[in-house]
């Protein structure tokens, strides 16, 4: 390229501009080693930022799904579920007298079913296993919010729990899940026995009526269903009528926000919120964990943009001479600095792709490995927004560090050098 060159004389800044992308292509193919450590570490960064963004995004979207698919509109709780360690079951339930607070619950105008749940770690064993320590739950588990895969159900509500003497007889039925069901190689009118210890669940027979992955959904782990009274029993509880939380179904006509400021102010000493509510609050508890990732992303992004400017400065460092070569013969620092440009460039767009493309299989992965682990995968979803927010991230990492290196172009004296 020559000034006697047409194009060069019509068009000084294309001309410029392709003199300085020939250069930028040329030292990147010379040194390969350090461009696929560059393009790397962007790519790395970009991942890092769009898996934790759509896992944020995935545990919200899949949080409303599941408190949508549990048809309530209201959640009642006495305050944090704390381990109990001294007691049977383990988990200190907060809320006392939960079927008197039911029948409360239920006489309001606005309230058109109340369920109270409790969850204790109970002994399970069938006669073919030994015991496993599973989640039990007390629930009535009826209606179109569970979901009964096979058998029938319980036969009858709460009859045991005798209008709070406790004599009624209990049903000795049993609802379970697909993974509890495998555990304990058992089947619709098999046997388990259940109790707050092993002694307790020996005397303790129940009959599998149902299979429904409702509950373990919700919980995350194999669990056993039976009525509220009939866990209380075997697990001691039954002097306080403890549950855990309670979950009310407001009429068609009424705003469960209204409903749940009116039972708030009418039972102060219980956490009433409405789903959305109850959503933020499980987010509020995990905020250590939240913060824990912001801080790998940021340290992600830290790293790729130390990884890129150090590239660059290595590139400068060791051709200061073709460098200081260029100059002498009348090439211009801003050339030479728009070189860099086009490198970073280059290296970003390269990097901010490969960790776009990379992104799929990497959430399609952790949702497996979640759906092993929790029994519901979506946690990861990747939409548009992330991923152009990705490759935002490292064409801006790529710029600020072109930038940055651009000084050392401008200080290099030819005569030092040559």
């Amino acid at each position: 390229m020559t000034d006697s060159d047409p194009t060069t004389a019509r068009f000084p800044r294309l001309a410029r501009a392709r003199a300085a992308a020939g250069i930028a292509f040329s030292q990147l193919s010379h040194a390969r080693g350090r461009t696929v450590l560059t393009v790397l570490g962007i790519t790395l960064a970009v991942l890092a930022a769009t898996l934790l963004a759509g896992t944020g995004i995935g545990v919200i979207q899949t949080g409303q799904q599941k408190f949508d698919a549990a048809g309530r509109d209201v959640w009642v709780t006495g305050g944090p579920v704390r381990f109990s360690p001294a007691g049977v079951g383990g988990f200190e339930n907060t809320i006392v007298g939960a079927h008197e607070l039911d029948a409360e619950l239920e006489a309001h105008e606005d309230v058109q079913v109340a369920v109270p749940m409790a969850f204790q770690t109970v002994y399970v064993k069938s006669n073919d296993t030994d015991y496993q320590t599973l989640i039990g739950v007390g629930s009535p588990a009826h209606g179109g919010s569970v979901q009964i895969t096979n058998g029938s159900g319980f036969s009858s509500r709460d009859v045991h729990y005798a209008d709070g003497n406790y004599s009624g007889p209990m049903t000795h039925e049993v609802i379970i899940d697909q993974r509890t069901a495998d555990m304990m190689n058992v089947s619709i009118g098999d046997s388990l026995y259940i109790g707050g210890t092993t002694g307790i669940a020996r005397k303790n027979e129940f009959t599998v009526v149902g299979i429904s992955p409702t509950f373990s959904r919700f919980l995350g782990s194999p669990s056993v269903v039976v009525q509220l009274s009939e866990l209380q029993e075997v697990t001691g509880t039954t002097g306080t009528d403890k549950a855990t939380i309670m979950t009310l179904t407001v009429a068609d006509d009424a705003d469960p926000e209204a409903v749940a400021d009116d039972l708030e102010a009418e039972y102060p000493a219980y956490d009433i919120r409405t789903n959305k509510e109850q959503l933020k609050e499980i987010l509020r508890d995990q905020a250590v964990l939240m913060a824990a990732g912001g801080s790998l992303v940021f340290l992600a992004l830290l790293a790729g943009l130390a990884l890129t400017v150090n590239i660059l400065l290595s590139h400068v460092y060791h051709q200061q001479r073709e460098f200081a070569a260029l100059k002498a013969l009348g090439t211009s620092s801003s050339t030479l600095s728009l070189t860099l440009v086009v490198q970073a460039l280059v290296l970003g767009t390269v990097g901010g792709i490969l960790g776009v493309v990379l992104s799929f299989p990497a959430a399609r992965g952790l949702n497996r490995l979640a759906k092993l682990v929790v029994g519901f995968g979506d946690i990861v979803v990747l939409p548009q927004s992330v991923l152009i927010g990705g490759f935002a991230i490292a064409f801006l990492m790529s710029l600020i560090s072109s930038l940055v290196v651009s000084r050392q172009i401008a200080g290099i004296r030819p005569l030092e050098h040559l």
